[in-house]
């Protein structure tokens, strides 16, 4: 069977943890920020689990991760 080929770039947004869920950062914090709160911005910098729905396909297009 042929080497699968990894998607770079999902490889670059999203990373593994310890327990083998899939970690990524939340969008919308890189421009337009006057418009957006202090609270707001200061809630996207956290990363987050992606969601159980969206997992299959990031692991089809991650085989190695």
């Amino acid at each position: 069977m042929p080497k699968l080929k990894t998607s770079r770039a999902a490889a670059k947004r999203f990373k593994k943890t310890g327990t083998g869920l899939l970690k990524r950062n939340k969008a919308y914090k890189s421009h337009i920020l006057t418009s957006k709160t202090t609270k707001r911005k200061r809630n996207l910098r956290k990363s987050i689990i992606t969601d159980a729905t969206n997992v299959k396909n990031m692991k089809k297009i991650l085989p190695y991760l």
